[in-house]
């Protein structure tokens, strides 16, 4: 199918471009970006006039529950989420009932997807088996069958010598060792972040120190063993300086940032609304800033969503009780342009820590997307970046509706997604 759009701004930080023009799309793959391309050329036409034309994002951290927990969420789901929020590649992480640390859960999760969507599911296998931090998962066979990284998130590799044999393999899969980074003796206990709202609150929090002590000690460890790590939702000021001193010293690591680190602080825990607990948890807006310095400077690589879907009996409880994480696929972009909107970061850096910065952190296996050159695939958002629109997670795709944004208007909207050379998204 041809696919045509028409009059857009067309912006591609991995390609230098930013101009209005018309994009083709042909035969799930981009054909080429002019102005006045004929219309009789294209099975479908799309008038993106006053709009923005970008590539496809990229999520690196996506929880899709299914198999064990498609309560809270189904891969069906999930990938409609994704594409309502203008994702075209989402990257599932293994935490899942059996988790993704064998061939047959990492099969089904790809397949299932392919049935159900055309938005990209690349999953991401344990680094671990069972993810206890015991054992190694077989990630020989796990790379051989095209997983995009390992990871046992949500839990900290606590064992040194393990996670220094996992970063060695990483160097002859070239795929990313990615780590929650939390000290579990720091943390234990914790629900918040650590300060005084937690005291006021009467809550245990999380220092920072329990990120920035096991992140030192990974990018130690990345040293040591020249292997690819990944630093998933670092949250602190100090995790910044820690991850830009690595980079200044030749170290190969990246970092990612969520969307809810770079716009909310803990004072959105008030009330104790456990619609706001996260891990790593909300922090402070001297956080905030120094998160975005780290997006400016390049030293924080990409954006990734850490969905994190729920039922309403997870959040529905005592806080200390509550399940920690935000559905954020659908408000992921909107809530990201009001930094672009108060002159925060450009429209140029958001898409960039959207697209190439996290296909950079994938590797060279996936250089044909997160990019709209000729000859790379057909993924492609349209958006209004003025539109102003009210959060009702009714209207959600995703089954989780636990976001504490809940009523809050945002501006910016997505209103097409095409994955694959397939409309998976049309407002």
């Amino acid at each position: 199918m041809k696919i045509l759009i028409k009059n857009g701004r067309i912006i591609d930080p991995a390609g230098g471009t930013d101009k209005v023009a018309d994009l083709l799309l042909e035969n799930g793959l981009v054909a080429g970006i002019n102005s006045n391309i004929p219309s009789d050329k294209a099975d479908e036409v799309i008038d993106a006039e006053g709009k923005v034309v970008c590539p496809g994002f990229i999520d690196l951290h996506v929880h899709l529950r299914e198999p064990g927990f498609e309560g809270k969420e189904t891969i069906e789901s999930g990938c409609k989420a994704a594409a309502a929020g203008g994702f075209t590649t989402i990257c599932p992480m293994p935490n899942t009932n059996p988790a993704a640390d064998n061939l047959p859960v990492i099969d089904f999760v790809r397949n299932t997807a392919a049935k159900v969507s055309p938005i990209r599911v690349l999953p991401i296998a344990a680094i671990t088996k069972g993810r206890k931090g015991q054992e190694l998962s077989p990630m020989g066979e796990l790379a051989e069958a095209g997983v995009a990284g390992f990871s046992d998130d949500g839990d900290y590799v606590s064992n040194s010598s393990m996670l220094l044999h996992a970063l060695l393999y990483s160097r002859t899969f070239g795929l990313p060792v990615m780590e929650h980074c939390e000290e579990p003796c720091l943390a234990e206990g914790g629900v918040m972040n650590e300060g005084l709202l937690a005291c006021r609150l009467g809550l245990k929090g999380i220092p920072d120190a329990a990120e920035e002590i096991a992140l030192s000690r990974d990018i130690a460890l990345a040293k040591e063993s020249g292997g690819q790590l990944h630093l998933c939702h670092i949250s602190t000021a100090g995790s910044v300086e820690l991850v830009r001193r690595a980079k200044a010293a030749g170290i190969q690591v990246s970092a990612e940032v969520t969307p809810h680190h770079l716009t909310l602080t803990e004072a959105e825990v008030s009330g104790y609304n456990t619609n706001a607990k996260v891990n790593p948890p909300l922090r402070t807006q001297s956080d905030i800033e120094a998160l975005i310095k780290g997006l400016k400077d390049g030293t924080i690589d990409a954006i990734a969503t850490d969905h994190a879907p729920h039922t309403a009996n997870d959040k529905l409880c005592e806080f200390g009780l509550a399940a920690n994480g935000i559905s954020g696929l659908e408000t992921a972009f909107a809530s990201l342009m009001g930094l672009v909107h108060s002159g925060s970061i450009s429209l140029s850096l958001l898409i960039e820590k959207l697209t190439a910065g996290p296909r950079q952190v994938l590797g060279e296996k996936h250089k044909n997307i997160g990019n709209l050159k000729p000859g790379s695939s057909a993924d492609v958002v349209i958006f209004d970046p003025d539109e102003e629109w009210t959060v009702d997670t009714a209207r959600f795709f995703s089954k989780g509706k636990n976001t504490p944004l809940e009523g809050r208007r945002l501006k910016g909207r997505v209103k097409t997604t095409i994955a694959c050379g397939r409309i998976a998204y049309r407002e």
